[in-house]
């Protein structure tokens, strides 16, 4: 593809691609220009002329003058077969759908080796961070010890304005949305469904590992209350949502879970929709980046960058999946957690290791314990309204 235009594809016109297409055009580096936008509701207002658009997918997939697809919609499977059709037909893809992505590893790397087309999704993971390319290129997985950080811009938003500025979590919730950092419907950021995705993909360019979304245990900042926050602060800390992934002992753990963060973490500055990974190696000890995580020009600007490293023939070498020592995936690891509930019968203490500190009031109670990941994963207890975790560091 060098030294030639690029014909570009695009399949939705929503936040993402509206900023793809405002970078794009303030851009002069990069030969790519948009032939087709496929969209599904003719009839909305939209800033461009309606000439890009279609809403038949076939004037995409079908056309042998488009070089590249670029699939921005918020729907897994059609998202998946728009990716899959176009890598079978020989077209490479820029996809931003982290869900999808992480739902559909194996598959998409068979079709990519099946079809020899590159497939790139660095806007899946931290949007305006290049750290997919990272892992990739610098860091070698037997080298690797962590990655770990924030990489959901709605949540820490929605953290930063409860400890920074004292908002309650539905205004601060309320905001996001309104900025478009959040979603109508914010179950997936607020849960930890969305960090969770990224972190399956980050796994794998990190240590070879496929992982199945489901078998990464998830839980969000939805039940952090005044108390929660309280026990924070009187600890001088702050609370982020934290995915990561270890390498211990010959095998690789993930999670995404709230955590108490103090002052001398490199996290704890970050702020609003601001994401920030910390890379842990044997020889480099931290190394950490950080950049914008949401919003539109954000991701935009990482899925131009993916269109750009497509002119000079790039493509993910996966050569951690090729090696053969890839760690196999556990949740046997031991986490140190603050755990708080309003009465003793809605949790089951017994699952803990120990427990070192302990408290009673006629509203809440808590405990400081140390508890397996896994037994977390299993915990039906965790499911009632009333308790809430933040792990310890």
């Amino acid at each position: 593809m060098e030294n030639k235009i690029i014909n570009l594809g695009i399949f939705g016109f929503g936040c993402v691609g509206q900023g793809l297409y405002e970078v794009l055009n303030r851009t002069k580096g990069i030969n790519a220009r948009i032939k087709k936008i496929c969209i599904k509701d003719p009839n909305k207002p939209r800033p461009i002329d309606a000439s890009y658009f279609t809403t038949d997918k076939n004037d995409i997939l079908q056309d042998p003058t488009i070089d590249v697809v670029v699939e921005l919609i918020n729907e897994t499977e059609a998202a998946f077969e728009i990716v899959s059709t176009a890598l079978r037909n020989g077209k490479a893809v820029v996809s931003a759908s982290k869900r999808m992505i992480a739902e559909n590893l194996p598959a998409l790397y068979q079709l990519q080796v099946e079809n020899k087309v590159p497939f790139l999704y660095e806007a899946s993971s931290c949007a305006s961070i290049p750290i997919v390319r990272n892992l990739e290129e610098y860091y070698d997985n037997d080298l690797l010890n962590a990655v770990e950080g924030i990489c959901n811009g709605s949540t820490n938003y929605i953290l930063t304005k409860i400890f920074e500025e004292n908002q309650s979590f539905d205004v601060a919730l309320q905001k996001a949305q309104e900025l478009g950092f959040a979603e109508t419907d914010p179950t997936l950021d607020i849960e930890g469904y969305d960090p969770k995705f990224k972190i399956v993909i980050l796994l794998l360019h990190a240590f070879g590992t496929f992982v199945k979304p489901e078998e990464v245990f998830n839980f969000g900042i939805h039940r952090l209350n005044d108390f929660d926050i309280q026990f924070a602060k009187q600890r001088n800390c702050t609370v982020k949502l934290i995915a990561g992934c270890r390498r211990q002992n010959g095998s690789v753990n993930a999670s995404v879970l709230p955590h108490l963060v103090k002052e001398h973490n490199l996290l704890y500055d970050v702020y609003n929709e601001y994401n920030g990974i910390l890379l842990e190696s044997a020889f480099t000890d931290k190394q950490f980046f950080v950049g914008k995580g949401a919003g539109g020009t954000a991701t935009g600007s990482a899925v131009l960058s993916d269109i750009s490293a497509l002119t000079y023939n790039y493509r993910y070498e996966y050569k951690k999946i090729k090696q053969s020592n890839s760690p196999a995936f556990t949740n046997d690891v031991q986490l140190k957690i603050y755990l708080r509930y309003r009465t003793a019968d809605q949790v089951h203490l017994p699952d803990f290791y120990n427990i070192s500190e302990k408290y009673e009031s006629s509203t809440w109670r808590y405990i400081v314990g140390v508890i397996n990941l896994e037994k977390l994963k299993e915990a039906k207890w965790l499911k009632n309204p009333d308790v809430n975790l933040l792990v310890l560091e």
